[in-house]
């Protein structure tokens, strides 16, 4: 989305949108697409079918490099979907329904999920918060995350601002990403591009990938 030459001088004159570093030693971060994000049936759903694709594109291009993949999953149990202890849920009652061992929060079966792949369940937007993504990522030396999912607007973005803020370089494959409205998609692709990481295109993430060492190199 275009927002105009005043914008774009504007966010120039402040110093924002230089490119981030890209490192050698990256992680795909799948944020939130389970079946009750990437199905428009479910309360919290959108038909996300290509974004599945895309990032199962990216997946398999980051294979050859072992490239790590790191799930998330909004789970709450019953008392706390029903409860009042997670305040979020006042503002967001359509999340209630994300209750632990249910179809919704269940990975979408189309992604190539394999065995070593780690799946972090979180509570709130951000994969960072309250989790252990920060220790897992240092723990597997990873320098940089490309940064998937659902919704580009809500958990995407506050995932892509944690990143930043935790000291990973932040990549976001546009075509790896979705929401429920344009509107709010766009908008929140503008700010993550402006001020937290580099929005890129999938060809570009692929390229990226493909040319780290492979496995036997």
């Amino acid at each position: 989305m275009n927002y105009g030459q005043e914008t774009e001088r504007t966010y120039e004159r402040a110093g924002f949108g230089a490119p981030v570093r890209r490192g050698s030693r990256p992680a795909i971060l799948v944020v939130d697409l389970t079946r009750g994000f990437t199905e428009e049936g479910f309360p919290s759903g959108a038909d996300l079918g290509e974004v599945v694709g895309a990032v199962g594109e990216l997946i398999e291009s980051g294979r050859p490099a072992d490239v790590p993949v790191i799930f998330t999953a909004i789970s709450y149990t019953p008392a706390e979907a029903t409860g009042d202890a997670v305040t979020w849920l006042h503002k967001a009652q359509g999340m209630r329904s994300l209750v632990e061992g249910g179809e919704e929060v269940a990975l979408d079966p189309r992604l190539p999920r394999e065995p070593q792949d780690l799946l972090v369940v979180k509570k709130g937007a951000s994969a960072f918060f309250g989790t252990s993504l920060a220790a897992l990522l240092t723990g597997l030396g990873r320098d940089t995350v490309l940064v998937c999912g659902a919704t580009t607007s809500g958990c995407v973005r506050a995932t892509a601002v944690d990143a930043v803020q935790s000291g990973f370089s932040v990549l976001v494959p546009r075509a790896c990403v979705g929401d429920r409205a344009a509107g709010p998609h766009e908008a929140s692709l503008f700010d993550i591009q402006a001020k937290y990481g580099d929005v890129i295109g999938l060809k570009e993430a692929t390229d990226y990938l493909r040319a780290l060492p492979g496995r036997n190199a």
